[in-house]
């Protein structure tokens, strides 16, 4: 007898898993664990999830072992969606399961690497991350016998897909990435709302997470200094409030006691206002949640503000140093290189990649042959494309 995960202590607005719009591929329910525990699960035995590991967040893999990469960072948007998700009554598991899936389809060398791979896709529809991530979760994880993917329920497709907001009706001049939108010719996805509520947790436990926690990367590799950010809104007070409880501090604890009050900070702000959101418009379950005009998890107006030079902050001190420069421009030409010879040489693709296009010269083909060498070096990790552009470019590389 399967086991009752209808979960009486949810928010009537949460997605309960007995109400789970269920899997693309109709498969038996585990008997011990809920359909979003199972996602969870399975997003975290997956081959994607493993090599986040090697996969950057700002610094590369091998300019220390102490810097954040897409697998810390994955850990912590989840540990802080699941307190927050806990907080307001919400699907912890799903929340969780959004949380550590939504990095799965960057590419190795962080944005610089998606930059690059975009410009090279140009021509081909393209590539955004998030939408390379439904790829893996829907194509590219071979593992079971019955379906490629992971077969995760509709709740978490659609909270990975929409955890930024809607995607539908789109700008003028944009287009709906390619998976997404023949996916959702496949499975409605909902585009034109809002995700559920665990989903936007996740996405605000990523601004939070990503945003202290390159604060605290950012100072302990020297680009900037404890002086230097304590002029900002948000972190400064933070900063006067630890020297003052805490005088002739150790820069080390000083700079952890300030990133942990400042996620303490901004996780009390989001509940508190997503609490008075929800007593203002009451939705009375998740559709009604997902069909409101704005976001139900949200900061306050003053956090906002608070948040905005922050980012302008990391945006200009940090992701634009000359440092992170000079190496992201060097990683840019690797994965325009590996791309480049891909597609000219397609026989140079592993066998297994191989297989999966025509080495005909239509331009159908090549479409299909661009998007195989965008998956495959998507799914590299910085060390392995670091070591594959030395074995084809290297003359003297063992190949």
């Amino acid at each position: 007898m399967m086991a009752d995960f209808s979960q009486e202590r949810l928010a009537p607005y949460a997605c309960n898993p007995a109400d789970t719009r269920g899997r693309l591929v109709a498969e038996p329910e585990s008997p011990t664990r809920s359909c979003f525990q199972r996602d969870r699960d399975r997003i975290v035995h997956s081959g994607g999830f493993r090599k986040l590991k090697y996969k950057t967040q700002v610094f590369v893999y091998h300019e220390g072992d102490y810097y954040r990469t897409r697998l810390t960072h994955s850990l912590e948007v989840a540990q802080i969606a699941r307190s927050i998700s806990r907080t307001l009554g919400l699907n912890e598991d799903l929340a969780e399961a959004v949380a550590l899936a939504h990095d799965l389809g960057h590419t190795p060398f962080g944005h610089a690497g998606e930059e690059a791979l975009n410009a090279c896709m140009e021509p081909y529809g393209g590539f955004s991350h998030n939408d390379q991530t439904l790829r893996i979760l829907t194509r590219l994880e071979r593992r079971y016998a019955e379906f490629d993917g992971l077969n995760l329920t509709w709740e978490t497709l659609e909270g990975v897909v929409k955890h930024n907001g809607p995607l539908l009706p789109m700008l003028p001049g944009r287009r709906l990435p390619t998976t997404i939108a023949g996916f959702a010719d496949e499975w409605d996805l909902e585009l034109h709302t809002n995700p559920g509520a665990e989903a936007q947790v996740a996405a605000l436990a990523d601004d939070i997470a990503y945003n202290n926690h390159d604060i605290d990367d950012g100072l302990r590799a020297g680009l900037f200094t404890v002086d230097e950010v304590a002029e900002l809104p948000l972190v400064g007070p933070v900063i006067r409030q630890v020297c003052d409880l805490y005088p002739n501090l150790e820069r080390s604890r000083l700079i952890h006691e300030t990133v942990r009050r400042m996620i303490n900070a901004m996780v009390g702000d989001l509940t508190t206002e997503t609490r008075r959101r929800l007593a203002e418009h009451r939705p009375g379950n998740a559709a009604e949640l997902r069909a409101q005009p704005l976001p139900m998890v949200s900061f306050s107006p003053a956090m906002w503000e608070a948040h905005g030079p922050v980012r302008v902050f990391l945006r200009q001190r940090m992701y634009r140093h000359f440092r992170v420069n000079r190496e992201m421009s060097k990683c840019k030409r690797v994965v325009k290189a590996l791309f480049d010879l891909f597609m000219a040489e397609p026989n140079t693709l592993p066998p297994e990649w191989q297989r999966d296009i025509s080495l005909h010269d239509g331009d159908a083909d090549l479409a299909a042959r661009a998007r195989c060498v965008a998956d495959y070096i998507a799914g590299m990790t910085d060390r392995f494309a670091l070591a594959e552009y030395g074995r084809l470019f290297d003359m003297d590389a063992k190949t």
